[in-house]
């Protein structure tokens, strides 16, 4: 065997990949943009496009996981799984252009706006952590935690003390954390917590084996956690030391919130379906869902998305709620990768005369998602938009307002990662006092960030120009 019928064999196999997996990719893509973007890829280089089309091609959940949703749903129809009170539920009727989105907005996440709510927005990586130990050092009867990264490190063994402690008092504490996110979790920390009395299970565990079944980069980017059933925290922070990641990064800057009223029970609901997927346990005791004084002021619609669930609804929803935009709109990411649709949105805004204002980290934590990004960065510049730069870390509060009448944050970043491939989780707010805390926040965003120039961008040279447009061929995978 010489070298030239290895060469033939290697460009008979490329052949033979390219001509297999075009019908594969074409029947199944139904964005163009997706389609084509695997298409260069595979044709490109087909043992590498066919090896991540393999790895990140097709959103799959694994049939054991969606034979636990179903039976899941079936079971919550023949059980006493608590509801919301109807007196909580807010009808939005059909007086404005708003109530159209709390339609969307239910129909997108199957939950109904809840009135009576107090909310509490934080900004401080160390006050939320302070804020979530005396909770779990105050709890009575169960601690629940959902979060995308809970790590090893001193942040994270102060949380697993807490929950030590509450264990040993006779505690119910149950912990979900995303496998990939929190893969150090589980090497030593989990063992640990699970000889002192803490249920944790991995969510959605990444191994090779499981590839024929199920994708492997489908996560759960959740941060949640319900205590008593009566107060809960979500938001975009992580049970992590804000100096986590890529140094060049800075310290991250996060936004949680501290949430008490009846839309507590639609936050355990949450958890405790991630729960069922994981450990296979319906937990629907009364005792779970206790009521809440409806005494706060604020209402507040739950918005949890995920691959299982068709998540073009949640991009409507967003790009619904910038075409009602009348004065301005404010956009904080890590990361910012939009689709054609909230482009369109976005470009429409700004030339209407509505002021758009974009703030997202000067430095994030990934490259090729930075080179992409500032594509859209230019491009939506040069039609009005005001891109930020934040100057003192890694920015990664995820927060919209649109005027002075909506505000929405969470867990979801505003890329197409979020909006197709993660299970996120936002809260959308209409109440003037919500809307107020996230316009402040906001603005002390902007307050620390230069706006940007296109000097900015790494397009004035061939190189950059070059990096800059193969990045964007990424973003339909990114």
């Amino acid at each position: 065997m010489n070298l030239p019928y290895w060469t033939q064999l290697l460009v008979a196999s490329e052949w033979a990949i390219r001509l297999t997996m075009l019908p594969v990719i074409v029947l199944r893509k139904e964005k163009p943009t997706t389609c084509l973007a695997w298409l260069a890829i595979v044709f490109f280089e087909p043992w590498i496009g066919l090896v991540l089309y393999l790895l990140i091609g097709e959103n799959r959940l694994g049939r054991r996981r969606l034979a636990r949703r179903q039976r899941h749903r079936l079971q919550l129809q023949t059980s006493d799984y608590p509801q919301v009170e109807s007196n909580h539920v807010v009808d939005p009727g059909e007086t404005d252009d708003f109530s159209v989105l709390v339609h969307l907005a239910e129909h997108v996440g199957g939950l109904p706006v809840v009135a009576g709510n107090s909310i509490s927005l934080m900004s401080d990586t160390d006050e939320v952590i302070e804020r979530l130990i005396a909770e779990i050092d105050a709890a009575r009867r169960h601690v629940h935690l959902l979060f995308y990264i809970f790590q090893d490190d001193e942040v994270g063994r102060r949380v697993a003390e807490a929950l030590v402690r509450a264990a040993e008092r006779g505690v119910d504490c149950r912990v979900l954390a995303d496998a990939v996110g929190s893969r150090r979790l589980f090497r030593r920390l989990a063992p640990y917590l699970r000889r002192h009395g803490v249920r944790i299970y991995p969510v959605l565990p990444a191994n090779l084996w499981r590839l024929p079944f199920a994708r492997l980069d489908l996560r759960n980017h959740r941060k949640l956690a319900v205590i008593d059933g009566t107060v809960a925290f979500t938001g975009s922070q992580n049970i992590v030391e804000p100096s986590y990641g890529h140094k060049r990064a800075g310290v991250w800057h996060d936004v949680m919130a501290r949430v008490t009223g009846p839309v507590v029970r639609q936050l355990q609901g949450i958890f405790l379906e991630d729960w069922f997927y994981e450990s296979g346990e319906l937990l629907d005791d009364p005792a779970l869902f206790p009521r809440s004084p409806a005494d706060g002021p604020i209402a507040v619609q739950v918005i949890p998305t995920g691959p299982d669930q068709p998540t073009e609804l949640f991009q409507d929803l967003i790009v619904r709620a910038i075409f009602l935009a009348r004065r301005r709109v404010v956009i904080t990411s890590p990361y910012f990768i939009p689709n054609e649709a909230m482009l369109l949105a976005l470009r429409l805004a700004a030339l209407r005369g509505v002021q758009v204002d974009l703030a997202i980290p000067r430095c994030s934590d990934h490259r090729l998602v930075n080179a992409a990004g500032s594509f859209y960065c230019e491009y939506l510049m040069q039609f009005g938009v005001r891109v930020f730069l934040f100057l003192d870390g890694m920015l990664h509060a995820k927060t919209l307002t649109i005027d002075d009448e909506l505000a929405m944050f969470g867990s979801a970043n505003y890329d197409i990662r979020s909006f197709n491939l993660n299970f996120e989780l936002n809260l959308f707010v209409h109440a003037e006092e919500a809307v107020r805390q996230v316009h402040d926040l906001q603005q002390h965003y902007l307050d620390r960030s230069r706006q940007a120039t296109l000097a900015d961008w790494p397009t004035r040279t061939l190189a950059g120009r070059l990096k800059v447009n193969l990045a964007k061929l990424f973003s339909p995978l990114l």
